[in-house]
């Protein structure tokens, strides 16, 4: 195995939820942030949360309704 081609592995690499969790796992890179773990996650939690990040839901919506509109025009 060649030295210099490798990324550097962090045994014990600190991930940061965006609910406060923390945990080590390995890495390549020494920290980490998510938006979602297994604290809470709605498959392991058993409660639906919608996680809208970046407003993906809305602009859906009025992708739609432009749609809807320009349908209705012609």
């Amino acid at each position: 195995m060649r030295k210099v081609i490798h990324p550097e592995y962090f045994a014990s690499a600190k991930v940061t939820c965006s609910c406060g969790n923390t945990f080590t796992l390995g890495a390549t890179v020494p920290e980490m942030r998510v938006e979602i773990c297994s604290n809470c996650h709605p498959l392991y939690t058993g409660k639906m949360k919608l996680v809208d990040t970046a407003g993906r839901v809305d602009r859906f919506k009025s992708r739609l309704e432009k749609s809807a509109a320009s349908k209705g025009k012609k």
